[in-house]
């Protein structure tokens, strides 16, 4: 089995954590071209993507290492222009890892889409919605050949009431099992499809027909454990469960706390075209279900001071369809994960999440975040001064020996030097 531990791996050249990930992933030639190939993308491929195009934007592409999710060992591509996340993940699945790793579980790949009836009664509408069930999927289903052919599509029909300032509206929603894609497009079609029907059973008018990105019937939830040892000893176990009481006790800490978890799902969706938007509303929206914003994560401790964390939240990933079908450091990202699944890329998302978050409450429960944030954005301070590649280096040892990472400060070494 492909091992995900490569020591030393930040301590490589590009060429060497190149050949490495090529190793791993079985890369062609052709492949490690593209990662080699700045950004990625020509302008004419930014052109068939999106309207009024002038240029492209890059963001730096990284690999997290160690992963093991499910009993498979992973490199993950991350792309984020934050420092110290990627080092924080890869040091996460180090310490879970010795424990296992992750264990992961995705739900089947449920997009929910909505129809909008208003200027109706809606108890009779109800009725006369379900009463021609078999008759509306039939209809939705018939819009996707594709997911008919592989016993996917609409499945279920549901209605619900709405009372608000502009009256009463019956909203139709269709269960659609939408395989290996993300969704976003066979269910708007199926609930423009379906539109005309409704209108007729109901005897109202349709507003909008469009899916929810509250993507509730795809969650992802897993856990894993971290030895009490390599956390740091039981003193930095319970400083980490007070800390996660803080963020399930605190909307100001909770915000934080979860966007820390966004920092490593973001990152693998950017690298593998996952519509980030979408992923974002979905969870903070399922951090409030309660009523009040919480914590994505719980974390607790086993019987011998082993420190557990658990994640759960909505994952609507595509594997199929839509920019990844098109864009080349995107299918090399894909295949670098070796994923086979929509539900497979969901857990790996999953995992990266609880590994970044357990990262970062453990430095703020210990030696506070900024000690290690500092040190790796220092290279980014010294290259906003000015500095060639070959007195970056000196510039970081200096001030960090010093304790002032600032631009400032970095000016005037760069000017002794």
């Amino acid at each position: 089995m492909a091992d995900s531990s490569i020591p030393k791996f930040h301590e490589k050249s590009r060429e060497e954590r190149i050949k490495k990930v090529a190793s791993f992933s079985g890369l062609s030639k052709k492949e490690i071209e593209i990662l080699k190939n700045e950004g990625g993308i020509s302008f004419n491929e930014a052109n068939n993507m999106v309207e009024n195009v002038i240029g492209t934007i890059s963001f730096p592409l990284g690999i997290a290492t160690n992963f093991r999710v499910n009993g498979k060992d992973y490199l993950i591509p991350m792309a984020i222009e934050e420092p110290s996340v990627i080092a924080a993940a890869s040091k996460a699945a180090k310490i879970a890892k010795k424990q296992g790793g992750f264990t992961m579980e995705a739900d089947d790949s449920y997009s929910i889409g909505q129809i909008q009836v208003v200027d109706v009664k809606v108890k009779s509408a109800m009725s006369s919605i379900m009463r021609s069930e078999k008759e509306i999927l039939k209809l939705a289903n018939s819009k996707s050949k594709t997911l008919s052919k592989m016993g996917k599509g609409a499945k279920k029909i549901s209605c619900k009431k709405i009372n608000s300032d502009s009256g009463t509206m019956l909203i139709v929603e269709l269960l659609i099992d939408v395989g290996d894609a993300m969704g976003a497009n066979v269910t708007n079609t199926m609930c423009e499809g379906v539109a005309p029907l409704i209108e007729k059973l109901t005897g109202g008018r349709v507003i909008l027909r469009i899916l929810s990105n509250y993507s509730t019937k795809r969650l992802v939830r897993g856990t894993a454990i971290f030895d009490k040892k390599e956390v740091g000893g039981e003193e930095t176990v319970d400083n980490i469960l007070l800390a996660y009481q803080f963020a399930a006790n605190d909307t100001y800490r909770a915000v934080t706390h979860n966007k820390g978890i966004m920092n490593g799902i973001i990152s693998v969706a950017h690298a593998t075209g996952q519509d980030t938007r979408a992923i974002e509303a979905a969870a903070h929206a399922y951090a409030s279900r309660t009523g009040k914003y919480n914590s994505l994560t719980v974390w607790k401790k086993d019987k011998v001071g082993n420190l557990i964390g658990k994640i759960e939240l909505p994952m609507s990933v595509g594997i199929v369809g839509g920019i990844v079908n098109v864009h080349p450091m995107i299918k090399v990202c894909t295949k670098i994960l070796g994923i086979k699944s929509a539900k497979e890329l969901a857990c790996i998302i999953g995992a990266v999440g609880l590994g970044q978050n357990f990262s970062a409450i453990r430095a703020l429960a210990s030696e506070g975040i900024q000690k290690g944030h500092m040190k790796l954005h220092a290279r980014n301070i010294a290259a906003s001064a000015g500095a060639t590649p070959d007195k970056i280096n000196e510039i970081i040892k200096r001030m960090i020996k010093e304790g002032n990472v600032s631009i400032h400060r970095a000016k005037e070494i760069l000017k002794e030097l």
